[in-house]
């Protein structure tokens, strides 16, 4: 099965999200009065569909049922023009659903999912369907969703043709995968409770712990906390990795210095929309920004940027670091370097955190540039020193 170009690939999850939000307090045992909606996710399928918002063309590798929740997510994703050749279709799946109940602030209160499909369905060998898309591929991101063996398959493909692979690390359960494809991942994109549990899992013992909630750390105080983790999936040897902090912005660490984090891929996919962005961005946020950082690069030591977020009038926060990654994913690919990228990525979560859809239904090219510059000027080195 052949894909026209190289495009990056997605493999994870497509999920209907049914978001329910009462209209005032709900009580036990009785139903509330509110609202229902059918919203078109997984983390997988947000991340890609963010990215076609974006002017990339995403091919993606899932699996969907012949029941509605699946026609629901395999048309519309056909009715974007998007490649449907790796999503498999079968009347003995069952579509993943992932119900959840919302409290007044927009954050989930209770859930349920039934997301078995997945693990049951990407398996190895549908995957190693696509092996010449992978191999052609600029960029190819997992989500922590599929089984190990499907992981450790996908990323082998990756390894072979020496195609970076981003994790999406899902949730703190699912991110301890990371165990498996550690060898293999370019970039990773955890929370800080997911942050913390792939350092435990890596490291063989519970020996980092996870924040307090609603924590009142000033951004270094908080960086600090959680520099030893971020050290231990730079020395198991990913390269780049970016801990989102919501509210708090994002973390970007790697090990040595600037040249090392600013590497662009070595396959980009520029055209049509994404050049416009490409240009855009390149004007509104020149590369080769200057951090005042002399000292030379060395593998012993941590350098860190701190990406502060962007103030939003938020309705939901559900597809926010989805489309963070969407976002960085897609201006990765067209060409821009990694600190561009992120600034782009953020801007977009505002743009999500503002609708009721994971993803927004139209993204604003000049809004995304505009907020991205805010961004990308505020950026600040936290570290860079020497962890030895």
């Amino acid at each position: 099965m052949e894909h026209g170009g190289a495009e990056a690939v997605i493999i994870g999850g497509m999920v209907l999200d049914i978001h329910a939000t009462p209209s005032m307090p709900a009580n036990p045992r009785t139903t509330t009065p509110g609202r229902v909606r059918y919203i078109l996710g997984g983390v997988a399928r947000n991340v890609a569909e963010c990215m076609s918002k974006l002017g990339a063309k995403p091919y993606m590798i899932s699996a969907v049922g012949l029941d509605m929740p699946g026609n629901l997510l395999f048309e519309r994703w056909k009715s974007a023009g998007l490649s449907i050749e790796g999503i498999l279709k079968d009347s003995d799946i069952e579509t993943p659903v992932v119900c959840n109940v919302f409290d007044a602030n927009g954050e989930v209160a209770a859930g349920v999912a039934s997301v078995e499909a997945i693990e049951k369905y990407l398996t190895p060998d549908w995957i190693l369907h696509f092996k010449s898309t992978i191999d052609t591929a600029p960029l190819l991101l997992v989500d922590a969703n599929l089984n190990l063996p499907s992981l450790r398959a996908s990323c082998k493909i990756a390894a072979d043709s020496e195609c970076p692979v981003w994790f999406e690390p899902v949730s703190v359960t699912k991110s301890k995968r990371i165990t498996s494809i550690v060898k293999n991942v370019t970039y990773t994109s955890p929370n800080e409770d997911e942050l913390i549990a792939m350092a435990n899992a890596l490291f063989g013992a519970d020996v980092f712990h996870p924040l307090k909630a609603n924590h009142n750390l000033s951004t270094v105080s908080l960086f600090n906390m959680l520099k030893p983790a971020i050290w231990v999936l730079l020395e198991k040897g990913i390269k780049v990795v970016v801990v989102t902090l919501g509210s708090e912005g994002v973390l970007l660490c790697c090990k040595g210095g600037p040249s090392h984090i600013r590497s662009p891929l070595k396959k980009t996919t520029r055209s049509g929309s994404s050049e416009n962005l490409y240009k855009i961005i390149m004007q509104k946020c020149p590369p080769n920004w200057c951090f005042g950082v002399s000292e030379p690069d060395r593998s012993s030591r941590l350098f860190a940027v701190h990406f502060p977020s962007l103030p939003a009038s938020v309705v939901r926060l559900t597809g926010a670091g989805d489309c963070l990654v969407g976002g960085t994913l897609a201006s990765i690919c067209a060409g821009l370097d990694i600190m561009q990228s992120v600034s782009i990525g953020i801007a977009v979560a505002k743009a999500a955190v503002e609708v009721e859809a994971n993803v927004p239904s139209a993204i604003s090219l000049a809004a995304i540039a505009d907020n991205a510059k805010t961004v990308y000027s505020g950026a600040k080195v936290l570290f860079h020193q020497s962890m030895l």
